[in-house]
């Protein structure tokens, strides 16, 4: 086997065994889901598992990584196929409606914001956040002050701490018991939050 094909092999093996994992741990839970599920799932060895992963917990954070990373792409593939009628500030707006919205998605509720900090840890899962969010809220709100639809200040200062208010938002969602009015309060309390950093 050539290089290139090894590689392309480790690639497909590695893709089956995120599939085969992420439809698993969003079906049954981190802790009802064991390894030999995911490679009998994947159809590869559990050697092939651990030629990959470290171990499960591994693994686990490798599709939460994955499933962060597509949201991230999915926010600005809109933001570019979107006309900018309304401005920056409507563009960060629609970006967390957006975000918002896939909070109340079934499986992204389960791997990322109910099992992502039990199974990562607080401090990992919040990294997490911040790789995926930081730097592409924070283009928004630089270009949004450049257009002085937001007051002038700090912009990585200002994204981290709505990043924060993000992520306690997608928990407020999650954890509600009418997760649709959950949804439909933390939006408006983030609107108005918003348009607070309007001039005056």
């Amino acid at each position: 086997m050539t290089p290139s094909r090894r590689a392309e092999h480790a690639a497909d093996t590695r893709a089956a065994l995120l599939g085969a994992a992420r439809a698993l741990f969003a079906e049954r839970g981190y802790a009802a889901t064991g390894t030999e599920d995911v490679v009998a799932a994947a159809r590869v060895t559990r050697g092939a598992l651990y030629h990959h992963f470290r171990d499960k917990a591994a693994l686990f954070g490798a599709v939460v990584e994955q499933v962060g990373a597509e949201l991230a792409e999915r926010l600005i593939r809109q933001q570019l196929d979107r006309p900018a009628a309304g401005g920056p500030l409507a563009q960060i707006r629609d970006g967390l409606a957006a975000f918002l919205d896939t909070c109340v998605d079934s499986d992204f509720q389960r791997l990322v914001l109910v099992e992502g900090p039990i199974v990562l840890g607080a401090d990992a899962w919040n990294d997490l956040a911040e790789r995926h969010g930081l730097r592409l809220l924070t283009e928004w709100l630089e270009r949004a002050m450049g257009a002085g639809e937001l007051d002038r200040q700090p912009p990585e200062v200002l994204a981290r701490l709505i990043v924060a208010m993000i992520i306690e938002a997608s928990l407020v969602i999650a954890r509600a018991d009418d997760q649709a009015a959950a949804r439909a309060e933390v939006g408006a309390v983030l609107d108005r939050t918003l348009r607070g950093l309007q001039p005056a």
